[in-house]
């Protein structure tokens, strides 16, 4: 396979990887309103568990463990797991789809940060403008959302508060995206899916545990159980999967601008399923993001 081929199925494998992170973030709304975070989390990492449980098994030709990559494996479930899970379910639950896609947008800016900080990846000119388009993005998407109409109505004064936790669980995805590109050198992507989502379990399971005694479960609807199945097989195995697959051949700056697919996703879902509104000034800023991507295309990180 050549090397563009290779490029060209990471770029595929990233972008999916975000359409389906922002389709379950806007879509585990209704999830948090019929069942209790704690509770949902847990059952999300625990179907998942018995769905990757042959992703489990070591390949013959994988090194064993290091402590070192022990550390790293429990760091990137504990960060993008089962943090990002609090916060985002939290967050979303307190404001608008779009509006957790607004401050989703900054994750591209938030990794290219990161990357360069942590992993010491140069980053050039055009990467900084594509971080750029994103930031602006998320401007504009703000600036569309402080007018009267939406800073009135009861629950505003929690509004804040859900997009302090989003922002919050958008710094757990640029910790989660720095980790993935330092393990993916020596795990396979579906082991990683499979060790980070157990350690997402057993860090979840007290808290599942406490909420589910005494929970009505026979009072969850049968397409609630069915949207469940789709977050956790989506959350825990599509998109660490193919986020992996194409982190292994991209720079951790370069893999993080295609994150401004997760805030696009996120707000079409918003509007299209659940009947949030989406103004012109929206459409303007997702188009900027978009531009991010376009500037990605070919990018080598400076010398």
């Amino acid at each position: 396979m050549t090397t563009s081929t290779q490029r060209l199925l990471a770029y595929g494998c990233l972008a999916l990887s975000m359409v389906l992170t922002g389709s379950y973030v806007a879509l585990s709304k209704p999830l948090v309103a019929a069942l209790p975070v704690f509770l949902l989390a847990w059952m999300r990492f625990g179907i998942a568990a018995v769905a990757m449980l042959s992703w489990l098994r070591k390949p013959a030709d994988e090194p064993p463990l290091t402590p070192r990559t022990r550390r790293l494996l429990f760091l990137e479930s504990f960060l993008g797991n089962f943090l990002f899970s609090i916060c985002m379910l939290y967050g979303v639950s307190m404001t608008s789809a779009v509006s957790a896609g607004v401050v989703m947008a900054s994750i591209p800016a938030v990794i290219a940060l990161m990357s360069w900080a942590f992993l010491r990846e140069r980053i050039g000119t055009r990467m900084w403008l594509a971080a750029g388009c994103a930031v602006l993005g998320l401007g504009l998407l703000a600036f569309s959302r402080a007018g009267p109409s939406s800073s009135a109505g009861p629950g505003h004064g929690t509004q804040w508060l859900g997009i302090l936790l989003v922002f919050g669980a958008v710094l757990c995805e640029g910790f989660y995206a720095v980790i993935a590109k330092k393990l993916s050198g020596s795990l396979t992507p579906k082991r990683i899916s499979a060790l980070i989502n157990l350690w997402g379990f057993a860090l979840m399971t007290p808290f599942g545990l406490y909420f589910a005694v005494g929970f009505d479960f026979a009072g969850v609807s049968g397409s609630t159980w069915l949207l469940l199945v789709f977050y956790a097989l989506a959350a825990s195995m599509g998109t660490v999967w193919l986020w992996m697959t194409g982190t292994r051949h991209l720079p951790a700056s370069q893999g993080g601008i295609f994150t401004v697919m997760l805030p696009i996703s996120a707000a079409l879902v918003g509007v299209l399923v659940l009947g949030e509104t989406l103004t012109g000034l929206q459409l303007l800023a997702f188009g900027v993001a978009l531009l991010g991507i376009v500037l990605t295309w070919n990018h080598r990180p400076s010398a």
